[in-house]
C-alpha cells in the first residue's frame, strides 16, 4: 500500500502544480483576479443621445459617403442621432490623423454635423503600427521605432500580427506616452467627437516565453497581464474621454463571438461600458453561424454579467450578399428592445435602395427605438445608482427577457414565425393588440407576421416615451415636444421619469379606480397623458380644475385612449371620472 500512497502523493502534487501554472499562467493574465472589484461598482451613466438609434457603414468609409448615408436616412424620415465612422479613417491606424483623401476637409465636415446636432464616434484601438496595408501610408516603421525607442511602448516594441497590420501596443502606464498618445489625439476631440469605439485589439496583447506564447508584458509600471492591460485600455479612454466631455462615451466589447469562453467576465470593465456590442456577427439566423440567434445570445449573457446598454450590428456585420430581407427587419425589430440601436455593417445599408418593405419596417422599428428612449434612459439612471440593468434574461422560455420593468420580449431567432412564448405570472397585453389581457403564467404558440413581434406590457406600467412621428401608431406629430405617458391602469404604480435633458425627476404615480388619479410631482414637462380606457371618461380635472373635452382631452373610440394635453403645466394630479 506504501506505493499506492507515493503515487497518489506524486498525483496530488502534479495537480496541485498544473493548477498553479494554469492560475498564473492562464487564468489569472486571461480572467483577472476572481470577484475583481470591478464587477461590484456601479455601472457607469450612458447620456440619453447614446440611446438613439447610431447608422454606419464599413464598405467606403469616406466623407462623401458617410454623408450620402446620413443625409439619405434623414431625408427619408428615420430619426438618426449618431454616425459611427470606422476605419480606416486615419493616415496611419491611430496617429489620430485624418486621411484628407477621405475626409478633404476634416475640421469643417465635424463642425458641420456638429452644428447639425449629429453625434460622431471614432474608431480606435490601442496598437501602434509598423505595417499596414489599409491606410494610406503603409510603411510606418520610423514612427513604431521612434516610439519604441522612446518607451512609448510595452515589452520595449514587442510586436504582433493582427487584423490590420503589425504593430505593438501603447504603454497606458508611462506618462510619457499618454502625453504623446492624448496630444496626438487631442485635435479629434477638439473638433468635438462624442465618443470612441474601442476595438478589441487589447485582447492580443501578449508576449513569449521561449516558443510559447505569454499572457504577460513588462510596462513602466511592471509586469502586467492580459486582462490588466485590457482594463486600462477600456478604463483610461473612457475617463480621458470623460475629461474632454462629460457626455462623452465608448463603445466596447462586451462578449464576443467566436471565444466568449476566453474572457468570461467580459472584455471591458463595467465601470467603463456604457455603450456594448458583441462583436462582428453574420448576415445569417443561425448560433454555429454566428448570425441573429448568436448575436441574440451574447447580448443576453452580457446583460446577465451585468452590462446595461448592449446591442449588435443590425442584420450582421458582414457576410455573403445580398442581406436578406426578414434578417434584416428581424434584426431590426430585435434591437428596438436593446439598449444599443447599431443599424450597420457590411452590405447595402440604404434602406431607401432596399425593398420597400425593409425600409416601412425598419424605419418603424427605429422610431419605436428612439421614441423609447425617455424609458430606457430612466432604467439607466436606476441602473446607474445600483438598480437592475435594463435587459434582464428570464429562466423561462428561450432567449426571453424582461426589457426594463415593462415590456417582456420573446426574440424570432429562427426563420419562421411561429414562436413559444412563456409569460410569467401577472397581467399581459400584447404590445400590436393591447386591448386583449393574457393572464399569466401562461405558455403557448403564437404566430408573429412580419410587421409585428413578440411583445408583451406589463397591464399597470407607465411608460415614458417622445413621439414625434405616426410610424407606430402610438402617437402623431402633435405630440412632438411633449412627454408622452403610456399608461395601463392597474392597482397603484409609479415611475421615476428622468428627464433626458438633465433637469430631473417627475415621479409619476397611478392609481386604478372611481376616479382613476394621476399624480405628477418633481420636475414637470408639458406632456401628454395617453390612458387605456375601455370607456369614455364623463369627466376630466387637474388639480380640482375641470378640463375641457375636445381641447383639454379627447377620448379615442378605436384606440380606447383618454389623451390629455398639457402644453403649459408639467405637474398636478389628474383625476378620471367615468
Amino acid at each position: 500500500m506504501i506505493w499506492l500512497k507515493r503515487i497518489l502523493m506524486g498525483a496530488g502534487i502534479f495537480v496541485a502544480l498544473l493548477a498553479v501554472f494554469l492560475y498564473f499562467y492562464v487564468f489569472l493574465p486571461m480572467w483577472g483576479i476572481p470577484f475583481n472589484a470591478q464587477r461590484h461598482v456601479n455601472i457607469p451613466l450612458t447620456p440619453a443621445w447614446a440611446l438613439e438609434p447610431w447608422v454606419w457603414e464599413d464598405d467606403y468609409n469616406t466623407e462623401d459617403y458617410t454623408l450620402e448615408l446620413l443625409n439619405g436616412y434623414l431625408e427619408h424620415d428615420f430619426p438618426v442621432t449618431t454616425v459611427l465612422i470606422d476605419s480606416p479613417w486615419s493616415t496611419r491606424y491611430n496617429d489620430f490623423i485624418v486621411d484628407e483623401k477621405r475626409f478633404p476637409n476634416p475640421g469643417k465636415f465635424f463642425k458641420d454635423l456638429q452644428d447639425r446636432n449629429i453625434r460622431v464616434v471614432l474608431w480606435m484601438t490601442c496598437i501602434v503600427n509598423s505595417q499596414c496595408g489599409s491606410t494610406v501610408i503603409k510603411d510606418s516603421t520610423d514612427w513604431f521605432n521612434e516610439a519604441a525607442r522612446n518607451g512609448y511602448l510595452v515589452g520595449g516594441g514587442t510586436q504582433t500580427k493582427w487584423w490590420q497590420g503589425r504593430g505593438g501596443w501603447v504603454d497606458y502606464t508611462n506618462p510619457k506616452a499618454m502625453a504623446w498618445w492624448r496630444g496626438m489625439q487631442q485635435q479629434v476631440l477638439d473638433w468635438g467627437i462624442d465618443g470612441w469605439k474601442l476595438d478589441g485589439a487589447a485582447t492580443l496583447y501578449r508576449g513569449n516565453l521561449g516558443p510559447l506564447p505569454c499572457l504577460y508584458q513588462k510596462t513602466a509600471s511592471g509586469l502586467m497581464t492580459t486582462r490588466g492591460y485590457m482594463d486600462h485600455y477600456y478604463r483610461d479612454e473612457y475617463r480621458h474621454g470623460l475629461t474632454q466631455n462629460p457626455e462623452f462615451i465608448t463603445m466596447s466589447r462586451s462578449l464576443d463571438s467566436p471565444l466568449p469562453w476566453s474572457h468570461p467576465e467580459g472584455y471591458a470593465p463595467i465601470d467603463a461600458s456604457p455603450v456594448n456590442w458583441v462583436g462582428d456577427n453574420t448576415h445569417t439566423w443561425g448560433y454555429d453561424t454566428k448570425g441573429l440567434e448568436r448575436a441574440l445570445s451574447l447580448i443576453l449573457s452580457s446583460a446577465k454579467i451585468g452590462y446595461n446598454v448592449v446591442g449588435s450590428d443590425i442584420a450582421g456585420y458582414h457576410g455573403s450578399e445580398p442581406i436578406p430581407a426578414d434578417i434584416y427587419i428581424r434584426w431590426a425589430q430585435f434591437s428596438t428592445f436593446c439598449g444599443f440601436f447599431l443599424n450597420g455593417g457590411h452590405g447595402e445599408r440604404c434602406m431607401w435602395k432596399r425593398t420597400p418593405q425593409e425600409m416601412e419596417l425598419v424605419r418603424k422599428s427605429q422610431w419605436l427605438h428612439s421614441e423609447l428612449v425617455p424609458y430606457m434612459y430612466s432604467h439607466c439612471v436606476a441602473a446607474h445608482k445600483g438598480g437592475k440593468v435594463l435587459m434582464r434574461p428570464l429562466k423561462q422560455g428561450k432567449y426571453e427577457y424582461l426589457f426594463g420593468d415593462d415590456f417582456l420580449v420573446a426574440p424570432i431567432y429562427e426563420k419562421k414565425d411561429a414562436r413559444e412564448v412563456v409569460l410569467p405570472e401577472g397581467r399581459w397585453r400584447y404590445l400590436y393588440k393591447d386591448d386583449e389581457v393574457i393572464e399569466g403564467p401562461k405558455t403557448f404558440t403564437k404566430n408573429f407576421p412580419i410587421d409585428e413581434y413578440p411583445v408583451y406590457v406589463r397591464d399597470g406600467a407607465i411608460i415614458p416615451m417622445n413621439i414625434r412621428r405616426d410610424y407606430t401608431g402610438i402617437g402623431n406629430k402633435d405630440s412632438e415636444g411633449l412627454l408622452t405617458l403610456n399608461i395601463y391602469p392597474k392597482g397603484e404604480n409609479k415611475f421615476a421619469v428622468q428627464h433626458t435633458d438633465n433637469s430631473g425627476t417627475l415621479d409619476v404615480a397611478v392609481k386604478e379606480g372611481t376616479p382613476l388619479e394621476i399624480t405628477l410631482d418633481g420636475i414637470g414637462k408639458p406632456h401628454l397623458l395617453r390612458v387605456y380606457s375601455e370607456k369614455k371618461p364623463t369627466a376630466v380635472q387637474r388639480s380640482g380644475q375641470a378640463l375641457a373635452e375636445g381641447s383639454d382631452w379627447e377620448y379615442n373610440a378605436a384606440q380606447k385612449r383618454l389623451i390629455v394635453r398639457s402644453k403649459t403645466i408639467g405637474t398636478g394630479k389628474y383625476t378620471v371620472a367615468f
